[in-house]
């Protein structure tokens, strides 16, 4: 792995950037940045005490930076790879680590979200921005405590009803409307209300565009996502949380999957998402009791004159935890998991499928050092039951904190992967299913450290390989090799669903973390990330998915806040294996960097203000996924208000 001169400067540029920051103000009071997490072990340790590389950002920082959605308030996180399909929240897939979009798992308040039907769904996030209380990214096997999915890493969206305590006094709201170029308009309103023993929040994203104009149509966008939440505690040990949402995605998908100058795709994707927890605890022990239902209405129309792909999928599940602290030192969390999953489609056809877990983690502290021991038995009903060990552990020693990992991975294919295109009567080319796919299983091991010597930074740094048998990906395959052909062509263009061996990802992260509280209310806020990725495969072709992340990313994200105005700027520099379409005439560079710039004045304190924001300010032509073009430099303005009592 070699970095080029480019890399580097732009790596020193971040680093420099945030430094004559810092030069601001001379005296200031320290701010943490060793805060809790849950998101490792689901009890709640310090970050430093976890033995993991884990990056927690609080929600407030969305309103500040130049973002319009949560997944593009995630493209700027260090260490994380959005590859974004179309703007405002369309479409995006989540990468750590390497490897493809289906192995980061997403949780929101302690249950997954990840749809049965295909991963390229995992960004929609059923909430508003303003319920955020903190996203925490984990970087790495996690597989033993979640179970499938978790193979690059977890992306875990903490609200503020679910993290509530008793008693407390809130009365917040915020909102924001704006419009802009490409026929922009955006709105946000949320809020949320705690009076003793009772917390409610809850909001509305929209985002609406007219879009770039593509070969076929415009990018056009329409998306609205509206979620109430409650928490209510019965008394000092009892409580339950509750969450009702409705997400609604419109947009144009043109080349969002293929690479066929035909395809002027849209689609529509409708989401309803339930949740509950019960809680109780009492002395040294916690019982919770998550319950989930979401259902998901997909349409898919290739073009105008096509039919369109017409899929309903559900997810149920059930979680049970139990958390024993039995001394300052020892605590055993235990826990069973069942997930019920099913899709009704004319193109992928009518299946169900039954998943189940138990598992158990042990956390023990020895002085400076942490011991982490997780195991997970894990059914499938395709598979049948399988051993899923982890093993985490960290020491301190002055201001290091020295960790390591090992642990296995798995992951099921979704029903994508396993039926696409298996329902039609004739499939001329395109992406085709395999009923016959073997889960995925991984085995991932890091080493790393985190220095918490300087005041106001915190630097981390790991090295990292992951060794994939079974990998599940998207490989071209001539119609002689598939090994179903009774709706295929004989002089079709194909990619076959396959398990692929001699896959292994061998990595370095460094992660710059800084956090300061200035004179006068002022806060300056900023993180660098810089991810190195070296994948070796003996597959030829290469598959889809593997080939096409990152192999050096480097994210940047920037706020500074005072009463009078804020300014925040994020940036983001990818380097990857480039790519050509010859009937598009298009290709994936094989780099590119983007800017995006955010002013804010307050006409009220910081209550109400007015903003201008430049997304992709050097007005970079560029995508992700090869086809899937993104827009060019992009203006808005528009109007905040942010009042608490």
């Amino acid at each position: 792995m070699t970095m080029k001169p480019t890399t580097l400067q732009y790596f020193s540029f971040s680093i420099l950037f945030i430094s004559s920051l810092c030069s601001l103000s001379a005296s200031a009071r320290q701010v943490e940045l060793d805060p809790v997490t849950v998101t490792s072990s689901l009890v709640a340790v310090k970050t430093s005490q976890s033995g993991r590389n884990i990056i927690v950002v609080p929600g407030a920082q969305f309103r500040h930076l130049p973002v319009n959605s949560i997944d593009e308030f995630l493209r700027y996180l260090p260490g994380l790879e959005v590859q974004m399909r179309g703007p405002m929240g369309a479409q995006s897939d989540f990468v750590l680590r390497g490897g493809t979009f289906q192995q980061v798992l997403v949780v929101l308040d302690g249950i997954r979200i990840n749809d049965p039907n295909t991963g390229h769904f995992s960004s929609y996030i059923p909430i508003s921005p303003s319920e955020i209380e903190r996203v925490e990214i984990l970087k790495g096997a996690a597989s033993a405590i979640y179970g499938s999915e978790a193979v690059g890493g977890v992306i875990h969206v903490i609200t503020k009803t679910f993290a509530a305590r008793r008693n407390n006094s809130v009365k917040r709201m915020a909102g924001q409307v704006a419009a802009g170029g490409y026929g922009l308009v955006n709105g946000q309103l949320g809020g949320d209300y705690q009076a003793g023993s009772t917390a409610i929040s809850g909001g509305v994203v929209t985002n609406n565009a007219e879009g770039q104009q593509q070969r076929g149509t415009k990018g056009y966008v329409h998306n609205t996502t509206a979620s109430i939440s409650a928490m209510h505690f019965f008394n000092d040990h009892l409580s339950l949380a509750v969450r009702s949402a409705f997400d609604k995605r419109n947009f144009a998908a043109q080349n969002f999957y293929t690479i066929f100058a035909s395809d002027t795709a849209t689609e529509k994707v409708q989401s309803f998402w339930n949740q509950a927890r019960l809680s109780y605890s009492k002395q040294a022990h916690r019982l919770d009791l998550h319950l989930g239902y979401k259902s998901v209405v997909d349409d898919y129309r290739f073009s105008p004159s096509a039919t369109a792909n017409s899929n309903k999928s559900q997810l149920l599940q059930a979680l049970a935890t139990h958390q024993w602290q039995a001394d300052t030192k020892t605590s055993l969390t235990s826990g069973l998991q069942w997930l019920g999953k099913s899709i009704r489609s004319n193109d992928r056809g009518n299946h169900s499928l039954q998943q189940a877990g138990v598992f158990s983690s042990l956390n023990r502290r020895f002085g400076n050092l942490n011991l982490n021991v997780a195991v997970r038995g894990n059914w499938n009903e395709r598979s049948g039951w399988e051993l899923v060990p982890q093993l985490n552990t960290s020491v301190k020693i002055s201001d290091w904190q020295l960790r390591a990992v090992a642990g296995k991975t798995t992951r099921d294919a979704d029903f994508t992967e396993r039926f696409n295109n298996y329902n039609k009567a004739f499939v001329a080319s395109g992406s085709i299913g395999n009923a016959n796919l073997k889960p995925e299983h991984s085995f991932s091991y890091e080493v790393g450290a985190d220095y918490y010597g300087f005041e106001h930074f915190k630097l981390a740094a790991t090295v990292f390989r992951q060794e994939f048998s079974n990998l599940i990906d998207y490989v071209p395959t001539p119609y002689a090799q598939m090994p179903r052909r009774e709706n295929l062509s004989a002089t079709g263009t194909y990619a076959l669903a396959k398990n692929i061996t001699g896959i292994n990802n061998t990595g370095f992260e460094t992660d710059l973390v800084y956090d300061r509280m200035l004179e006068g209310d002022k806060q300056l806020s900023g993180s660098v990330g810089l991810t190195l990725i070296n994948t070796q495969s003996n597959n030829q072709p290469p598959s889809f998915y593997v080939s096409s992340h990152a192999k050096l990313i480097t994210n940047i994200a920037v706020r500074y806040t005072t009463r009078a105005y804020s300014i925040g700027i994020n940036g983001l520099y990818k380097e990857r294996e480039p790519r050509s379409a010859a009937a598009l005439f298009t290709q994936t560079s094989k780099a590119y960097f983007l800017m995006n710039i955010k002013v804010q004045g307050y006409l009220y304190q910081d209550k109400m203000g007015v903003y201008i924001q430049a997304d992709n300010v050097f007005n970079k032509t560029y995508s992700d996924l090869l086809g899937a073009q993104m827009p060019g430099r992009w203006l808005m303005a528009g109007l905040t208000f942010s009042f608490s009592g």
